[in-house]
């Protein structure tokens, strides 16, 4: 079963409940804390939850984006992760794995540095290791050419819904359109003053994209420092179904050397979005959540 709400701090919220009784009745059902990416929302985590029928799925919009749009900075990734510590709080949960996919990476590694008690294990999924810049150029400069696109497309405003999804049509990475893909692209265009845009606000991505490429930010620091093992999915192809993908394979090995405690797991015929919208990536992702919950103390 399937719901939204809005948490008391004004964070919209999507939980999915199991559907299926889970393997020991006598224990209590798991709960999986799911964060999304920079411009996204907790419609990216619908494949996942229907991977993972025996558990519970809290995903919330992150303040900026989705539901949450209209809740003020200052944004970043510490006061992401107070804002998911909080919803925790409201919603009764402990202690859980958390899955975070592109930015929600890195709120999921400040999470658990910030708040290590509430996090029972880690998966990333193409997101929260240190992304492989240009040496050429200024970090700045560098995101700006990868989030290019995006930030784009937050400044526009579409005629109606069915041209918002002929945008989203001709995408690279979306030429295998379905049904998830057409409900995650609907739910991120909204009307607040009349227009039809995207929901995820200029000024949060903005903001979340300078913290991310500060020198010593909160997520660099967390992954140096993390306490507890984690699984690193990295996508075949890149934003844009480019080969190689936002975090080639060389990169990736290279930065594991650093932090033993993450694993890589290589996820094959995905890109940066399909591996969270797409069956394949999906199933790929929910086994990770599986192993993180075998290995958890929850």
């Amino acid at each position: 079963m399937f719901r939204e709400f809005d948490a008391a701090t004004g964070l919209h919220a999507g939980v999915w409940e199991p559907t299926t009784p889970t393997a020991d009745a006598g224990a209590g059902v798991p709960t999986v804390l799911a964060i999304h990416g920079i411009t996204s929302s907790h419609r990216a985590w619908a494949p996942m939850a229907r991977q993972l029928p025996d558990v519970r799925i809290v995903a919330p919009d992150l303040r900026g984006r989705g539901g949450s749009r209209a809740l003020p900075g200052p944004y970043g990734m510490a006061r992401h992760a107070d804002d998911v510590a909080a919803l925790l709080d409201e919603l009764g949960v402990d202690r859980c794995v958390v899955v975070g996919h592109s930015m929600g990476g890195y709120v999921a590694v400040t999470l658990a540095a910030r708040h290590p008690e509430r996090v029972a294990g880690l998966v990333l999924v193409d997101g929260g290791l240190p992304l492989k810049g240009d040496p050429s150029l200024d970090p700045e400069e560098s995101l700006r050419r990868t989030l290019g696109p995006a930030a784009e497309r937050l400044s526009r405003t579409f005629a109606s819904r069915e041209e918002y999804r002929s945008f989203w049509k001709v995408h690279p990475s979306f030429a295998e359109w379905s049904d998830d893909i057409e409900a995650y692209v609907d739910y991120d265009l909204v009307s607040d003053d009349g227009a039809l845009h995207p929901a995820t606000s200029y000024e949060a991505m903005a903001a979340d994209s300078r913290d991310l490429v500060t020198p010593g930010n909160d997520a660099i620091r967390a992954l140096r420092d993390l306490a507890i093992d984690a699984t690193f999915l990295r996508a075949e192809r890149g934003m844009v179904d480019e080969p190689g993908g936002l975090f080639p394979a060389a990169w990736v090995a290279e930065q594991v050397e650093r932090q033993p405690r993450v694993r890589v797991v290589e996820v094959p015929d995905v890109n940066h979005y399909t591996i969270t919208l797409s069956d394949p990536g999906a199933v790929a992702v929910a086994g990770a959540v599986r192993d993180a919950l075998a290995g958890a103390r929850v």
